[in-house]
């Protein structure tokens, strides 16, 4: 298996993980705790599909264009078009959501760092970890 067909594999399995930690913690928490999580979440799940899509992308450029269609998202929320298509679409709410919450701006921000700081992590090849030279 090709190195872009591996990072394709590790970033679909990151986006259905990412889901899957989404939909836990909706399950397991509520309140502000499962609300801004899955801000973060969200982010994290966009930068996943931006790996998935571009698998040579940076981890900066991922996590700039993740945090950039998040902000862009919450910021569409104050024309009332997400609201508007949320009444009558399940699937609009959850990716365009309703209103405009400025604190969820933050909560994008820490998702982007943290996909970064993964993907970063990830991009490391095992030698160059362990200090081996090939």
């Amino acid at each position: 298996m090709g190195d872009l067909a591996r990072t394709r594999l590790v970033a679909g399995a990151a986006a259905l993980l990412t889901v899957v930690a989404g939909l836990g913690i909706r399950s397991a928490a509520t309140g502000v705790v499962a609300k801004y999580a899955g801000d973060a979440l969200y982010t994290v799940l966009i930068l996943t599909l931006v790996v998935l899509l571009a698998p040579r992308v940076r981890p900066p450029v991922a996590a700039g264009v993740a945090l950039g269609v998040s902000w862009a998202v919450e910021l569409f929320q104050l024309t009332g078009v997400p609201a508007e298509l949320a009444a009558h679409s399940t699937l609009a709410r959850l990716v365009l959501g309703t209103s405009f919450n400025a604190p969820d701006l933050f909560w994008y921000a820490i998702g982007a760092a943290v996909g970064w700081a993964v993907h970063r992590a990830a991009r490391v090849r095992p030698r160059q970890a362990f200090g081996t030279v090939s």
